[in-house]
C-alpha cells in the first residue's frame, strides 16, 4: 500500500521553524495498530490523518506513543495541506474529532482555528512536578480536560532557564507540563514538555493555547494577544479570547511531499 505524507512546519513562515508535522489523507482508516506504527516511525510530536466521508473531515492525531484526543499544530498542517494541495478553492474546513468540530480558515497570511477553551484551575502542585523543574514558579494550575500543569513565572528569563527532569515528569502521566510568563517581546511564552507521550519538549503546541488564552486574558486584562513558545525551533501564535472557545492564528509552510509504503 502506498500512502501520501506531507510534512509541515506549523506556525512559522519558514522551513526549520515552528513545529512539524506529518500530514496523511487517507479514503479510509487503517487499524490503529498501523497508523501508531506510522507516527512511531516518523518520530514527530504528531502525525495526523483525516478521510472525507459523507461531506465531512474526520481527523485523527498520534504522537510516536499514543493517540490523544486535541492536537493544534497537526490541524493547522492538515488544513493547510487541504488548502494548498487538496482543495485549493477552499478557504473554510470543518474537521470531526475526539474533541468536537474545530474550525480553520484563511485570513490574510494566516490560518485561524477555533479551539475549544479550557480555562486553567487552582491545583497543589505534584512532588514530582516541582522536583522535575529547576526552579519553583510561582503557581500551579490545571486543565483536567486537556491533561496539563501550568507551572506559572514571573519572566520570560526564568521559562528559558528551567531545565527538566524529564523522568520526574514522565510520571506526570497523562499530564504534561507548561511553563509559562509573561514575555519580553510577546505578552507571553511558553514551554512544554511532554515525555511519557514520546516528546521531551515540544516545539510548539496549539492545544496548550486553550488553557494559556483564558488565563492570561484574564492576567493582562487583553482580549487578543501575541504568544511566542520559546523552544529551539520557536513558534508564534496570534490568540484571541471568545466567549466559549478561542482563536489560534499561525502560518504554516510545506517541507516535504512523498509516500509511504506499507
Amino acid at each position: 500500500m502506498r500512502l501520501k505524507i506531507y510534512q509541515v512546519d506549523s506556525f512559522s513562515s519558514n522551513v526549520f521553524g515552528g513545529n512539524p508535522a506529518a500530514v496523511i489523507p487517507l479514503e479510509n482508516w487503517l487499524d490503529d495498530s498501523i497508523m501508531q506504527s506510522i507516527a512511531e516511525e516518523n518520530k514527530l510530536s504528531e502525525t495526523a490523518f483525516f478521510i472525507f466521508k459523507n461531506g465531512h473531515y474526520h481527523l485523527r492525531w498520534f504522537t510516536p506513543t499514543q493517540e490523544v484526543t486535541l492536537c493544534g499544530h497537526a490541524t493547522l498542517a492538515s488544513a493547510f495541506i487541504i488548502f494548498t494541495v487538496l482543495d485549493t478553492l477552499s478557504s473554510f474546513v470543518k474537521f470531526e474529532t475526539l474533541s468536537g468540530v474545530l474550525e480553520v480558515r484563511k485570513s490574510v497570511g494566516y490560518l485561524d482555528m477555533i479551539m475549544p477553551k479550557h480555562a486553567p484551575v487552582s491545583c497543589e502542585a505534584p512532588v514530582n512536578l516541582i522536583d522535575g523543574l529547576s526552579r519553583k514558579p510561582m503557581d500551579v494550575l490545571l486543565t483536567k480536560s486537556i491533561y496539563n500543569y501550568y507551572a506559572i513565572y514571573n519572566n520570560e528569563q526564568e521559562v528559558r532557564a528551567i531545565e527538566p527532569n524529564l523522568l520526574l515528569l514522565e510520571k506526570l502521566h497523562p499530564y504534561g507540563v507548561v511553563v509559562t510568563a509573561p514575555g519580553d517581546k510577546a505578552d507571553f511564552v511558553s514551554r512544554y514538555f511532554a515525555p511519557s507521550y514520546g516528546i521531551p519538549e515540544d516545539p510548539v503546541t496549539g492545544s496548550n493555547h486553550c488553557g494559556l488564552i483564558p488565563f492570561w486574558s484574564k492576567k493582562l486584562g487583553k482580549q487578543k494577544l501575541v504568544a511566542r513558545q520559546i523552544s529551539k525551533r520557536g513558534g508564534e501564535l496570534r490568540c484571541e479570547e471568545l466567549k466559549n472557545q478561542v482563536l489560534v492564528s499561525g502560518q504554516a509552510t510545506m517541507y516535504l511531499e512523498g509516500e509511504i509504503i506499507i
